[in-house]
């Protein structure tokens, strides 16, 4: 009878992973992880109902892009040259980017309008600003008052002891840049997290989003802010032709008067001076009828190019089509809370383990410390 020798196992490298020895030290320290675990669902639990309601209005609109002139007049341009008008030499003002458009709305300007919109709450029979709310009736949550009574605590101290600063006095009639008060810097830094306008340049559209506590309110801050956006969008892309149009209309009003008063010259010489036949009131009638022909050139040129500065506002006004318009939100958006609860069951898995595999290593690397030592 034959032995068999039994071929002895590789012994395992320095630089490999012994998968059998790292599952056997995950087993041995099972009740760590599993504690880790459940201190994590506890949390998440907590977390997940006390994290502030919120609600989220959305607005989708897609804005009027730039074109060529003609093609956006369509049939005007043929109806314009049987008046007179050539609309061809009509130079339309630079377009606006879509990407500049969330610029707009974290504007300091933009958003004190924003601050003083009205909007109706619960707690409040009368419509109460954004300002207001956040500064007078807002309720802190009460993981916002652990944060702040915790990690927040020496800024609450530093506050009490300096107390509230006094408004910054200034001259009268000053010509100043904005200057925020206290309370409106802070509201201004929660601005940013209420409104957001999102640009997909591919697609080419623009999503508005309004995130309040209360669903009516959030919808009224939307429509405010695609209103108000709008309003912006079109004073910064028709102000240069607006201009325009402004100072032909007063050269058109002064040369109107100057051509009604010439035509009644006109009419009252030749009433005076019809019946004689000399040389003195023919030259008279000759110069005024001269004036009068020089009055209504002006005037005529300038009726044509009033009508073609309002017929430039009109196509610089930029149309936002409404894909989606405001509607009042029925369902939280905020907090996710099977979300919030799966971070925490992983986050405690993952803080178990790391405890269990990095007790193993920091024990011997303490031994051999001392050992030195």
């Amino acid at each position: 009878m034959t032995n068999q020798q039994t071929t002895p196992r590789p012994p395992v490298a320095d630089d490999e992973i012994d998968l059998l020895a790292l599952a056997k030290t995950f087993w041995k320290g099972r009740k760590t992880v599993i504690i880790s675990v459940i201190s994590g669902a506890i949390l998440g639990v907590v977390v997940a109902l006390l994290s502030p309601v919120q609600y989220t209005a959305t607005s989708v609109m897609v804005p009027q892009v730039g074109g060529n002139s003609q093609s956006k007049l369509g049939g005007l341009g043929g109806l314009a040259a049987l008046a007179g008008i050539d609309l061809s030499n009509m130079q339309g003002s630079s377009d606006l980017s879509p990407m500049i458009y969330p610029q707009i709305v974290s504007s300091i300007p933009f958003q004190l309008e924003m601050m003083n919109t009205p909007l109706n709450f619960k707690d409040h029979s009368e419509p109460v600003s954004l300002f207001d709310y956040y500064t007078k009736y807002g309720k802190t949550s009460v993981l916002g008052a652990i944060k702040k009574y915790t990690i927040g605590l020496p800024g609450v101290l530093i506050s009490v002891i300096k107390g509230k600063p006094e408004g910054l006095k200034l001259p009268g009639n000053t010509n100043i840049p904005i200057l925020l008060t206290d309370d409106q810097f802070q509201v201004e830094k929660l601005m940013d997290d209420i409104i957001n306008l999102d640009v997909d340049a591919k697609a080419g559209y623009l999503t508005l989003t309004a995130n309040l506590p209360e669903a009516l309110a959030a919808a009224q801050l939307a429509q405010k802010a695609q209103d108000l956006l709008q309003k912006y969008i079109t004073e910064f892309k028709i102000e240069k032709t607006k201009a325009n149009l402004d100072f032909i209309q007063g050269r058109y009003n002064e040369t109107k008067d100057e051509f009604e008063k010439a035509q009644v010259k006109l009419a009252l010489v030749n009433d005076r001076n019809k019946n004689f036949t000399s040389g003195l009131p023919q030259i008279e009638t000759d110069r005024i009828q001269t004036q009068y022909t020089l009055t209504f050139g002006v005037f005529q040129e300038l009726a044509k190019q009033l009508e073609q500065a309002k017929i430039q506002v009109k196509q610089d006004t930029p149309v936002f089509t409404i894909i989606e318009p405001v509607s009042v939100p029925t369902k939280k958006s905020k907090p996710n809370r099977p979300m919030i609860l799966f971070i925490w069951l992983f986050l405690g898995g993952v803080i178990g383990t790391g405890w269990v595999f990095g007790k193993d290593f920091i024990e011997p690397m303490k031994k051999k410390w001392k050992e030195e030592a």
